[in-house]
């Protein structure tokens, strides 16, 4: 007999749990994590169209690709038909692809979901749109999640933020690409829920009493709130939901386009647009492997000749071409989390023609969120009043997500709310547990 479970397939991590009616169980679905409950919403797939997931897809991209030997050849692409006037000709397009690369590695699958334009992706031959994408890396979760339960799993309901698409013609195709790609890794039945509904859920099972509860849900992607009647399953009320797109990610470019791009050669004399190109690419490190052409090299390395700020240029196509990229994205990423714990921290990468180290505060990062902390301030009220609350009638604020204990967001909760009433529930299993037990209602 299939069982129901919740699945949050987040920015940066995802998870499975399964409720019985009294217990929440999340499922070890990443045996190689530090956290098995929790595994990362990272996708690799190999030139032979085999695909990995979390920890295990990580290192094997490390495995294959860091300071691997590149071959490009030239492959012809298409034809550009080109008509005007009395003038017409036909163009062969050639490009080059490096036929040594054992695999690609995608991070941040969800946010696919939620860019306007974006169908899908080239992987060696063949084409993958979004909704193939998300179906690979939701059935090796559901694989996983079937061999620990040792049962089939037929019903799932999926967390989906408040808001995929401020459009509402996007949302809605966000969450139909989402629903074909869970019916084709196998569920029969699939239903969704708020996120941050769902944190709320699990936080009702805490509760001796009703309250009024503001769940701020910030994760690696998206930050949503729900303001919520919760304490008496048979009169719940949702007064109001919001949310923006800013969240984790973000906070990892700002920091690299504010620090650390003179480390590539940003402000260190006049580039050639194509260089230029090159070096603010790095903010974005899953573009940064499709800039690894022969072209690419032979601008950098003419540049490297003329003395053009060496090193950092050096750096750079180190960066580009030794795929370091992901290990520095990373870099940036941890001392980003390092700053919730401590007020400095150090951002180092070191390798083949990179010896990169900056001290980092949290007076600089705070300065280089700013923007996005006075969006997510005035989101913040006016879901605030589109609830018909006062600041007085919320009984609790219901931190969960990553980026909810970043100190910044941390501070202006208590500001606005006051700290006695600000709470941290489970930070990356909360929405997990609360899709389980709202699963388990739905069947």
């Amino acid at each position: 007999m299939g069982v129901s479970v919740g699945i949050d397939f987040g920015t940066s991590n995802s998870g499975v749990a399964i409720f019985d009616g009294s217990r929440v169980q999340l499922l070890p679905v990443d045996s190689r994590s530090a956290m098995p409950e929790v595994t990362r919403t990272i996708l690799y797939i190999t030139r032979d169209f085999k695909h990995y997931i979390g920890q295990e897809a990580v290192e094997l991209y490390y495995r294959h690709n860091v300071n691997r030997l590149r071959r490009f050849v030239k492959k012809w692409v298409g034809e550009i038909d080109f008509r005007g006037a009395d003038m017409h000709y036909v163009r062969d397009v050639y490009t080059y692809v490096d036929e040594l690369q054992p695999g690609r590695l995608l991070q941040f699958i969800k946010t696919a979901l939620r860019s306007d334009g974006y169908e899908g992706t080239q992987i060696f031959d063949r084409y993958y749109t979004t909704a193939e994408i998300v179906t690979a890396y939701l059935s090796e979760l559901k694989q996983r999640a079937e061999m620990l339960l040792d049962k089939p799993i037929t019903s799932v309901t999926i967390g989906r933020p408040v808001k995929y698409s401020l459009n509402e013609e996007g949302d809605r195709r966000a969450q139909e690409t989402m629903l074909l790609a869970a019916q084709e890794a196998g569920f029969e039945r699939v239903t969704f829920e708020l996120e941050p509904a769902a944190a709320a859920l699990y936080y009702e099972m805490t509760l001796s009493r009703p309250e009024n509860v503001l769940v701020f849900d910030f994760g690696g992607g998206t930050l949503d709130i729900t303001i919520a009647r919760l304490g008496d399953p048979h009169d719940r009320r949702v007064y109001a939901s919001g949310g923006i797109s800013v969240a984790g990610s973000d906070f990892d470019r700002a920091i690299i386009q504010q620090r650390m791009l003179a480390h590539f050669g940003k402000g260190r004399g006049s580039f050639a647009p194509e260089i230029a190109e090159l070096i603010n690419a790095v903010a974005d490190w899953a573009a940064l492997p499709d800039l690894s052409t022969p072209l690419a090299r032979g601008n950098l390395e003419r540049a490297i000749l003329e003395r053009q700020a060496p090193v950092q240029l050096k750096a750079l196509e180190a960066l580009i071409f030794n795929d370091l990229a992901f290990s520095f994205y990373n870099t940036v990423e941890s001392a980003k989390i390092a700053l919730s714990s401590q007020g400095a921290t150090a951002i180092n990468l070191k390798a083949t023609n990179i010896d990169l180290w900056e001290l980092y505060t949290r007076y600089q990062f705070e300065k280089d969120i700013q923007t996005y902390r006075e969006q997510i301030e005035a989101v913040l009220l006016e879901t605030l009043h589109t609830s018909g609350l006062s600041v007085d009638q919320i009984d609790a604020v219901v931190k969960t997500g990553g980026s909810s204990n970043i100190p910044v967001f941390t501070g202006m909760l208590n500001r606005i709310f006051g700290p006695e009433r600000v709470k941290t529930s489970a930070v990356f299993n909360s929405v997990t547990a609360g899709l389980a037990i709202k699963a388990y209602e739905k069947n």
